[in-house]
């Protein structure tokens, strides 16, 4: 069995999604695994990784508008040295994913037709997120 592994560095813009499918593509491909398994791990605790809707962006605006309702910053949390958006960062990434994985067919991933490797930041500054993509197979 073959492992890859690499190291990914996304800067975010606050409170957004930012689509990372080519870029894990890139590396699948890089790796030269054809049938096999890509695990992604975000290592952070108030961004998150999702696989959603890469067509429509209402989707991602809807997403987005519902977690902040479900999760509203104007609570008075305990955790705010880091401001008033931390732990509402980190309660979305407790509901959300830190890592994803996706299986590998001929070289590609296994993705739907619609569907696309977003990190949905959570905070409302830009940040350089940390991923981990590793491939085996």
């Amino acid at each position: 069995m073959t492992h890859y592994q690499k190291s990914l560095r996304v800067t975010t813009i606050g409170k957004s999604f930012q689509n990372i499918t080519s870029k894990i593509a890139a590396i699948v491909a890089e790796s030269g695994v054809e049938t096999g398994l890509c695990t992604l791990f975000l290592r952070h605790t108030s961004a998150s990784l999702v696989i959603q809707e890469n067509a429509d962006p209402d989707v991602l605006i809807d997403l987005a508008n519902f977690m902040a309702k479900l999760v509203p910053e104007s609570r008075n949390y305990i955790h705010n040295t880091e401001g008033a958006d931390d732990m509402p960062g980190h309660i979305r990434t407790v509901l959300t994913h830190t890592s994803e994985t996706i299986p590998i067919n001929n070289g590609y991933l296994v993705l739907g037709t619609w569907q696309g490797i977003y990190i949905w930041e959570h905070r409302q500054y830009n940040h350089s997120r940390e991923l981990v993509v590793h491939i085996s197979g």
